[in-house]
């Protein structure tokens, strides 16, 4: 087995273990579909709420070309609108154009020796972010394709690196699921790495922060910047936390968080200071209102529905969430089954 294959197989085995076997997991409801009849019957404000029952509309924006995708990250352009997503499972980058609906191959598999792509982003200069879970974070120019850098956790130790968010300096931090650590990437270092291949470096450890959990256990997962840059927010998706992380000081601070938690969170999106979180194993998505320090945050709706189809990252454009379908569990890193053809990024209205 070779050096990028094994770390991934290490940690898939722990993301199925950390959110079927974590005690919180235990107490969550046994399926969606379980928790929305529970919702329908108790008739929760704010609560969990079929799709169909709140006037949210879920379609299909894009189509991704392939048998096996399983999609993971998602990403916005800025300048042009455009979208990009990775495939987990092989590495392929797609880009999505307004007004197409079919998806074309931005990035092939295998590309620069990426064989999966976890989170996405791209930054205000036209490049484009794309982690890969086994070794670190690529950087290509969107304008000619080409590699810039190349950013690697050192070591032969398990990681997961998995999300992303770049910061109004252009500094990007990344979650690492598995050491529960957040690396730092600045635009010094992005400059002196042009070309070649660098260290992946923590900037903020919460091993001692975090619950006690099994070794190689899931802990972070989405990660958003603050527009002013002063504050990050990054979930503990096995705990069901929201922590606040201060760039300046390296202060790390559990968020009190109202009418919710974040269990099974996912990717995340920070937009004039609401925060939407997708909970891929519960089919939802919920939405909060976060004070502008950071300290806390209020759920004010979450929505359950099967169309979301394992939802695992989005991106907010224009009022509309942009939802990747990850069907994961569909023969994919997270169960046996056939999964629907094409995968597809849903479009989700009115949350």
């Amino acid at each position: 087995m070779s050096r990028v294959r094994q770390p991934i197989t290490i940690t898939v085995a722990a993301l199925a273990a950390a959110l079927s076997l974590s005690p919180a997991a235990q107490a969550a409801p046994a399926s969606p579909a379980a928790q929305i009849a529970q919702v329908a019957q108790t008739g929760a404000t704010g609560a969990t709420a079929p799709a169909s029952e709140s006037r949210v509309r879920i379609s299909t924006a894009h189509e991704l070309p392939g048998d096996r995708v399983y999609p993971e990250g998602i990403a916005a352009d800025p300048r042009t609108g455009d979208l990009y997503a990775g495939s987990f499972t092989d590495g392929t980058v797609f880009r999505m154009t307004p007004g197409r609906r079919t998806a074309q191959i931005f990035l092939p598999a295998g590309a620069d020796g990426r064989d999966t792509a976890n989170g996405l982003k791209v930054d205000r200069a036209g490049r484009l972010w794309v982690t890969d879970s086994t070794t670190g974070v690529s950087v290509y120019d969107t304008r000619s394709r080409r590699l810039l850098a190349r950013f690697e956790v050192p070591g032969q130790e398990p990681r997961f690196v998995n999300d992303l968010a770049l910061t109004p300096d252009g500094t990007a931090y990344l979650t690492d699921s598995v050491r529960a650590v957040v690396y730092r990437v600045t635009p010094a270092q992005l400059s002196r790495a042009a070309g070649r291949t660098a260290a992946l470096t923590p900037r903020f450890d919460l091993t001692g922060v975090l619950e006690p959990r099994e070794p190689g256990a899931f802990s972070l997962n989405g990660i958003v910047a603050d527009p002013s840059g002063r504050h990050l927010l990054t979930a503990d998706m096995v705990g069901g936390d929201l922590y606040r992380l201060d760039p300046a000081s390296g202060a790390i601070a559990r968020v009190a968080l109202h009418g919710g938690d974040m269990l099974h969170a996912d990717g995340l999106e920070l937009q004039g200071g609401r925060l939407w979180a997708v909970h891929n194993t519960d089919n939802a998505v919920s939405r909060w209102r976060v004070t502008a320090n950071g300290t806390s945050a209020r759920m004010e709706r979450r929505v359950a529905d099967e169309a979301l189809q394992l939802p695992t990252t989005l991106v907010r454009v224009r009022g509309t969430l942009h939802v990747v379908r990850s069907q994961f569990d569909k023969g994919g890193p997270l169960g046996e089954g056939t999964p629907q053809r094409p995968f597809t990024i849903a479009s989700v209205r009115g949350l």
